[in-house]
């Protein structure tokens, strides 16, 4: 049964580095609003500054949660996630506070927007096998037709992620994935009390953003906070932490595998390529998200604009 909230909440989401937890900070400076983290990689307790986590002058400026809560060993979900957020949603709805869910896991949104399918666990060895298909995807999206023809007209023939996914929920299941996605519904009712937005600026820019912000990491000390995590854990590239993006590409660099450039060059690859991920996710998966191209100091107008609309100072949402 889902609970009804009356609280206004905003998700900011988008690719990274373009400048979501800056805007997400201004409007909660305006509105007094929680910030909650909606970033996978934020999660972590661990890399502060390789996750790019608000830093303690931000947390004086306004209330964050779900920030720096896991340890390295633990794997982050979008069911653990809707676990903790609800609750702090829940709680700001009987305070009487505006919320602003911020981060680049356009996954997690989803999850709280529409309801994240009951699928059973997929044992490893269906999941392994399926995922050793050496099958070009077109194939393997001719084998889901033959299956599961239901969920099979959903996905594009080249979506290989998807098509894979699909197969091994029939093949653990025996169960179209589509009929447990019709099962699926909302943690909370929050029709009419929520805005998106999705800040996906163009390419090129994004690309420099990126390449700054992993050169601000180095300079900050980013090599520095790995080295000294490493120091305790040698089993660290194997820990869920790892899937950090630069986590794998420095570690290669503190272990003579690599130089520094090699690390910063292949990191600013990675981080594009997400980026990218990111940008077609919010594009198709949250197509009611407004999606903007504002970047810096362009984005003071927008600010303005959606404190006003949380305040509740007027009345749209979608």
């Amino acid at each position: 049964m889902t609970r009804d909230v009356r609280s206004r909440v905003l998700f900011i989401g988008g690719s990274t580095a373009s400048g979501k937890s800056a805007l997400a900070l201004r409007i909660a400076e305006r509105t007094g609003a929680r910030i909650v983290n909606a970033d996978a990689q934020q999660l972590y307790r661990d890399l502060p500054i390789l996750t790019a986590r608000p830093d303690a002058g931000d947390l004086a400026r306004a209330e964050h949660r779900l920030y720096g809560v896991l340890p390295p060993e633990a794997a982050s979900s979008a069911g653990w996630w809707l676990e903790e957020v609800v609750p702090l949603l829940a709680e700001a709805d009987r305070l009487g506070r505006p919320v602003i869910l911020v981060g680049g896991t356009g996954l997690y949104m989803k999850c709280l927007l529409h309801g994240l399918a009951p699928v059973p666990p997929v044992p490893e060895e269906v999941r392994r096998r399926l995922r050793a298909l050496d099958l070009p995807t077109p194939e393997l999206h001719h084998m889901l037709a033959a299956r599961d023809p239901r969920m099979a007209a959903r996905l594009r023939p080249g979506d290989r992620q998807r098509i894979l996914r699909a197969l091994e929920v029939f093949e653990a299941t025996g169960r179209s994935l589509a009929a447990f996605q019709e099962e699926t519904r909302p943690p909370l009712e929050l029709a009419g009390r929520v805005r998106g937005l999705a800040l996906l600026p163009p390419r090129d820019l994004l690309g420099i953003r990126i390449a700054r912000r992993i050169d601000a990491m180095l300079a900050a000390g980013a090599l520095d906070e790995l080295a000294t995590l490493r120091a305790g854990r040698p089993e660290l590239a194997r820990l869920p932490i790892a899937r950090v993006h630069g986590c794998r590409e420095f570690l290669a660099c503190l272990e003579g595998r690599a130089s520094r450039e090699e690390a910063r060059l292949r990191t600013i690859l990675v981080t594009r390529r997400y980026a990218k991920r990111q940008h077609t996710f919010f594009r198709h998966q949250l197509p009611d998200f407004a999606l903007r191209e504002e970047v810096g100091e362009t984005l003071t107008d927008l600010a303005r604009e959606l404190a006003a609309w949380l305040k509740g100072a007027d009345g749209t949402s979608y």
